[in-house]
């Protein structure tokens, strides 16, 4: 079993809204197959599904450790699926699912038009049901609702027992509010919470995120929070809030106290004796150290003073070893002395050798990194990006700690880009270029997808991004509307996040202004911390356009950048602009870049450069002529006068 430690049931906050789902999930991981079974949890997106669903396999793991739990996603079960036909190797998966105790299967929605796929898992589930074997599912509606769903995994789904997850009321908002800042050991001014928890948040990815602007603000310099000032420092996201939780039909599940107190009342009787259990556990354990194998999990069992499920021990056992050997054979192409050690002949370190493999499989062929050209140090801040940068400095000093993901939104040519490359390459030279980082644009990210996808490599593009440290995704924007792509960034965020490693992003715009952003992703991206970077203020456009000015190696008073610095921008791409303008137009006349060439040139107050002549018949030069003392060289009036009124 190999489930994110962090999702476990002492921390999921219980209310009104899911205390019936989180008794059912209880009673399930207390006795996997004797109640509710198939248990089925339906929600919106960012309302703790995924949480339950893992709370349940560490709870049953923790009671019954020699069960085998599953946790999978439908997305990661089709590929299995899909590996498998293409390998001819379906006996093995339908040997290796048979031999699951408790089948946790996360986003069910997305079975959904599959029909091959409906079909698999109606024989898998068919034969799990008649086994005993507990299945619990999650999807963000419930089984009727699911388009496209074949009639009898309808049925099957709903034979147990259906049960959704509303939005949290201010109680459980409230709650988890001081769960999250009391993990991260952030403390506010009295009220602070309370105030924040009255917002209705439609979910708690999005109440995590408004917690995380909180701390970055009175962290990060941007003054102390207060009751009176939480509204203001969220902005947009409380105006989100309100129109979400306008949105919202469903409502929390009440009046669950009696079935509550019922589920925690019940209790388990397991297990039966088998006479020849340790004579049969005795003959596989002698069988597999002769060929090498640690046997220290079928020792635990046989130290037991409980009678196990024999079977189910050794196809566990079993289908461990033969992991072990499909991934020793893999990692034999790139590393024979790595497949051949011990850490490919241990069935308890199975998932240990598939971080191994994946990342031979990366190395082979790693990611793009940051662009050394951009750097911390050449960084200029100001307060209209104050907030993003000192966040990014947070990320550089503790990764995949405090502001995980991190989302900057801005404008084109705000600097969103040079700060992202920055960040990159001061983690790798911060850590003596231990740290892997990945820097890539969106476009750049789904160009590689494409290329995998048609030549066949896509586990080892899956594998070059799986097991980075750091991920930094440019444009994520550009990914809206394309179904593979997004897909496959769910997945690889959801692998980086359960690994504590740093994901960094950016956009031209807010997560919830993306059209054709799976919500998927959305509630994952607004759950960490977006912040805004905003067009160069007064004080940054000071600091640009002095360093620019002197890396064109021209000369500039305080007069210059004063007035340079007085005229609003868009952008910092517009200050170079304007910066090589006027090089170029100092130098075509011969006369140094003063406040006053730099205002002629800019407001436009040079008279025409056409046939313009001084009264000695020469070219008259508009830069060292007053306007009034230029005098135009008119053609014959007379004939002009006769040829337009003819």
């Amino acid at each position: 079993m190999d489930l994110d430690a962090r999702y476990r049931f002492e921390n999921y906050v219980v209310g009104s809204a899911n205390r019936l789902a989180v008794s059912a999930a209880r009673a399930v991981a207390q006795a996997p197959g004797a109640t509710f079974n198939p248990l089925f949890i339906y929600s919106g997106s960012g309302l703790g599904k995924t949480h339950l669903l893992l709370a349940i396999g560490h709870l049953a793991h923790q009671l019954q450790p020699e069960l085998n739990v599953a946790y999978t996603t439908v997305d990661e079960l089709v590929d299995e699926l899909n590996a498998s036909v293409a390998s001819s190797a379906m006996e093995a998966l339908k040997e290796r699912y048979e031999n699951v105790g408790v089948l946790l299967l996360d986003d069910v929605q997305f079975l959904a038009g599959r029909r091959e796929t409906q079909s698999e898992i109606l024989r898998l589930f068919n034969g799990l049901q008649r086994s005993g074997k507990q299945i619990v599912l999650t999807s963000d509606r419930p089984p009727a609702e699911i388009a496209d769903l074949d009639d009898r995994l309808i049925t099957r789904f709903s034979g147990g027992l259906v049960v959704d997850v509303g939005a949290p009321d201010y109680e459980t908002r409230a709650a988890i509010l001081r769960l999250k800042s009391d993990e991260r050991e952030a403390e506010f001014a009295p009220g602070v919470l309370d105030e924040l928890a009255r917002i209705p948040f439609g979910n708690v990815r999005e109440l995590q995120g408004a917690l995380n602007r909180l701390i970055a603000c009175q962290t990060l310099g941007e003054g102390a929070v207060t009751p009176q000032n939480v509204r203001v420092l969220l902005g947009e996201r409380v105006e989100a809030a309100a129109v979400g939780a306008g949105s919202s039909g469903r409502g929390g599940a009440g009046g669950g106290g009696e079935f509550s107190s019922f589920i925690d009342d019940m209790s388990v009787v397991v297990a039966q004796q088998i006479d020849p259990w340790r004579i049969r556990l005795l003959e596989t354990l002698s069988y597999w150290r002769d060929l090498g194998f640690a046997t220290a999990a079928i020792e635990r069992v046989l130290e037991s003073t409980v009678e196990p499920d024999v079977d189910s021990v050794l196809r566990q056992y079993e289908g461990a070893v033969t992991r072990l050997q499909a991934l020793a054979h893999e990692a034999h192409a790139f590393d024979p002395v790595l497949a051949a050690s011990a850490l490919f002949h241990d069935p308890e370190r199975v998932g240990e050798a598939e971080l191994a493999v994946a990342r031979l499989l990366g190395a082979a062929e790693p990611p793009p990194g940051p662009s050394p050209e951009f750097t911390r140090a050449e960084f200029e801040v100001g307060p209209s990006n104050q907030l993003a940068v000192h966040a990014a400095d947070t990320v550089i000093e503790e990764p995949g700690k405090k502001y995980n993901p991190l989302f900057i939104h801005g404008a084109a040519g705000v600097g969103k880009t040079h700060l992202l490359h920055a960040m990159g390459n001061e983690l790798i030279a911060l850590r003596g270029g231990a740290t892997t980082v990945a820097c890539l644009s969106a476009r750049a990210f789904t160009d590689e997808l494409i290329a995998a996808l048609r030549e066949g490599t896509i586990e080892r593009w899956r594998a070059r991004y799986r097991v980075v440290d750091v991920l930094i995704l440019d444009d994520v924007h550009e990914c809206a509307g394309t179904e593979r792509t997004q897909e496959e960034l769910f997945h690889i965020f959801n692998a980086l996040y359960a690994g504590g490693r740093q994901i960094v992003l950016a956009a031209d715009r807010a997560p919830k202004a993306i059209d054709g952003l799976e919500e998927r992703l959305r509630s994952r991206f607004e759950g960490g911390l977006v912040v805004e970077m905003q067009a160069p203020d007064h004080v940054l456009r000071e600091r640009l356009y002095a360093r620019a000015l002197a890396a064109a190696e021209q000369r500039h008073d305080r007069a210059l950048v004063d007035y340079l610095a007085a005229r609003a921008v868009a952008s910092v791409t517009d200050i170079e602009a304007t910066v090589q303008r006027l090089v170029q137009a100092s130098a075509v006349v011969g006369v140094p870049l003063t406040a006053s060439f730099a205002r002629k040139e800019l407001e436009g107050r040079m008279a025409a450069p056409v046939a313009a002549r001084s009264g000695n018949g020469h070219v008259a030069d508009p830069l060292f002529l007053d306007e009034e003392k230029v005098v135009w060289d008119w053609p014959d009036i007379s004939g002009r006068a006769i040829e337009e009124f003819r």
